[in-house]
């Protein structure tokens, strides 16, 4: 039983990195390679929230420490974030960062409607 908890471990402290980093960037890079932009909207979003999750997890560091689940509770939100099924990240995006947006930019519309994405 000692071996099979050893290994839940490792497997618990990989899967940060695995859902946070490795499989967004190949995501980002397939996005990117694509000629469809449809996924590029998810991708992006992701790492503007993927970033600021990061801030507020330095600001408050200190608060966080005293959460033993907070990095379980990460590794769900970061899980929904990042999962096509789901697409929380651009949900995320167009429900609240959109709107905060728009209030300190005056810009209610955003030109980049699905599926019309201005060409490069």
């Amino acid at each position: 039983m000692g071996r099979f908890w050893t290994l839940l471990t490792h497997v618990h402290s990989l899967a940060g990195p695995v859902v946070m980093l490795i499989y967004p960037l190949y995501a980002s890079v397939r996005a990117i390679e694509s000629t469809s932009r449809n996924d590029d909207e998810q991708w992006l979003a992701y790492w503007i929230l993927y970033s600021f999750l990061t801030l507020a997890e330095m600001v408050f560091q200190t608060i966080l420490a005293w959460m033993p689940i907070w990095y379980d509770m990460k590794l769900l939100l970061v899980l929904w974030l990042v999962l096509p099924q789901f697409r929380g990240a651009t949900f995320i995006y167009e429900r609240f960062v959109r709107e905060q947006l728009s209030k300190y930019t005056g810009n209610k519309t955003h030109s980049h409607k699905k599926g019309q994405h201005e060409a490069y």
